[in-house]
């Protein structure tokens, strides 16, 4: 697995993987909160690139081996909750607009001026935001278990949260991380799908040995919070969209993924029974196909344009 990393202007580095045919269409990965790259599946992946993609994921801020921004003093995410509530300003080390930016330096460091856009629960709303603002660059966007607005999420979904918080481990040992990861993906895996403890266990001993940083998913879960809500921006969003959604989703419920599909014109919407906020390795095969479909149609959407634009081009030179 060849990893590489970039610089962005603002000096944070991002630690990403390449691969496929760099003359191919390319689709970028774009992880979730306090997770790594490696949490998208291999299978789903490699599974991209084997149709033809040239595909990237890539350590967002403060997680994996991109920056971490320890300088930051850990947040207060009850001050940002009431913040957006009471005209009280919490600090907030960055925004899901400056993770944006990340995503556009990734790019343009990498001479890639259009791609899809595959964006997973916080990365979906990453991804979202880039296509409502960045028009030219999104061929395409999906957006799996995520949300165009944190405040409304319901109150079970905040309860999850909080949850979360309070299993967050004590002491930083990898031990207690590890356990830590394990809960977590019980708590919001797939209930069709569960996974034994085992699976689970390598799983989260992989990720926590690979970086660990819990401070760093705090100060993602504030920028979550202190982002304005997209709503607005995301009606703007003309670009081909594919929302897929767990229907057994706690951290993000389903009627999430149900309004940004009607948000935004001629979206596509795929509910899958079952699902839960994770990536279930028996769903991975259906998931493969339906992004491929959809960047495929995009994509020959995108050179017709262009074909066009060329033909009118020599017919008015001629």
């Amino acid at each position: 697995m060849a990893m590489r990393t970039i610089k962005t202007p603002q000096g944070i580095t991002l630690n990403y993987q390449d691969e496929g045919d760099k003359k191919s269409p390319v689709i970028i990965l774009i992880m979730g909160l306090g997770a790594q790259m490696t949490v998208w599946p291999d299978s789903l992946y490699y599974g991209l690139v084997k149709k033809g993609f040239r595909v990237i994921r890539f350590d967002n801020r403060d997680t994996g081996l991109s920056t971490h921004l320890e300088h930051h003093t850990n947040p207060s995410l009850f001050k940002s909750w009431l913040s957006k509530r009471l005209p009280i300003r919490a600090k907030t080390p960055y925004l899901l607009d400056d993770m944006a930016d990340d995503v556009l330096a990734l790019m343009a460091a990498l001479k890639i001026k259009k791609a899809h856009f595959v964006g997973a629960s916080m990365g979906g709303m990453i991804a979202q935001l880039i296509a409502a603002q960045h028009k030219k660059k999104v061929l395409s966007l999906t957006t799996i278990m995520s949300s165009s607005s944190l405040p409304r999420l319901s109150a079970k979904s905040i309860g999850v949260f909080i949850k979360l918080a309070k299993l967050q481990p004590k002491n930083t040992s990898h031990d207690e991380a590890i356990n830590y990861n394990i809960k977590l993906n019980q708590l919001i895996g797939s209930p069709a799908y569960p996974q034994t403890e085992g699976a689970l266990r390598l799983h989260a001993t992989q990720i926590v040995k690979r970086s660990y940083n819990p401070n760093g998913y705090k100060r993602q879960l504030v920028a979550m919070a202190a982002s304005k809500n997209r709503q607005h921006l995301i009606r703007k969003i003309k670009t081909p969209t594919l929302v897929i959604h767990g229907c057994d989703d706690v951290v993000i419920p389903v009627s999430a993924g149900k309004k940004t599909a009607a948000l935004i014109k001629k979206a596509k919407l795929r509910v899958v029974p079952g699902m839960g906020h994770n990536f279930a390795p028996e769903l991975m095969p259906l998931m493969t196909k339906w992004i491929v479909k959809h960047v495929k149609k995009a994509q020959r959407k995108h050179l017709n344009k262009k074909r066009k634009k060329q033909q009118q081009q020599k017919t008015t030179l001629v």
